[in-house]
């Protein structure tokens, strides 16, 4: 895994290009994120690199104590998100060094990973694009579920059949992502296509492989 940042998606708009073409976009604010701990391949099994983004007051009602704790043992402030990125290379890495958008270029391919919108539960017609029952005629199923098993043996209703529930807020990375621009005053980058979650919501970009 190549090294990223966190950011929070802004939201969406469209750019023309130099031939006059619509490009739907999607506006990102990209770090600063800050090395918190440095994993080694003796100490804990494997490398890697922790970042913490969005720094925060350092009080008991924000984090626990042993989270403060983390980040008083190496003088940092703590930080509301942490994220590892493995990576072979932790020598050419120290605690408290900054990354945000200059890791990145224009034209270059990223994956993007956040978590999609929360819908709550949802019935079978809006989840499963199942087909309602008849509105007229003494039709009795509307939006109902319908059959879910049989009444005999084994009469019980089999694993995987798709029913009612939850609706979203899963975890979703899209890859092969073109950055259009950047703009390194202010940490924004401007990304070709749409990502996954509402506008505010945390994401990960790092380099496509």
């Amino acid at each position: 895994m190549s090294i990223g940042i966190l950011g929070n998606k802004i939201g969406m708009t469209q750019i023309f290009d130099t031939k006059g073409e619509i490009i739907p976009v999607t506006i990102i604010k990209g770090g600063p994120c800050y090395v918190t701990q440095i994993k080694s391949n003796e100490i804990c099994g494997y490398n890697s690199i922790q970042l913490g983004y969005s720094e925060i007051v350092p009080t008991l009602k924000s984090l626990t104590k042993p989270r403060l704790g983390h980040f008083s043992k190496v003088n940092l402030p703590p930080y509301r998100y942490l994220k590892e990125y493995k990576t072979e290379e932790i020598q050419n890495y120290t605690i408290g060094q900054e990354f945000n958008v200059d890791i990145f270029t224009i034209g270059q391919v990223i994956n993007v990973t956040g978590f999609t919108i929360g819908k709550g539960n949802a019935g079978n017609i809006k989840q499963h694009n199942f087909s309602r029952g008849a509105m007229t005629h003494g039709g009795k199923s509307k939006r109902l579920q319908g059959s879910m098993g049989s009444g005999t043996t084994p009469g019980r209703v089999y694993p995987g059949k798709r029913m009612p529930g939850r609706l979203g807020m899963e975890k979703r990375t899209i890859k092969g992502l073109e950055i259009i621009d950047i703009d390194k005053t202010t940490n924004i980058i401007v990304i070709k296509g749409s990502v996954p979650g509402k506008s505010g919501n945390l994401i990960s970009m790092s380099k496509s492989n």
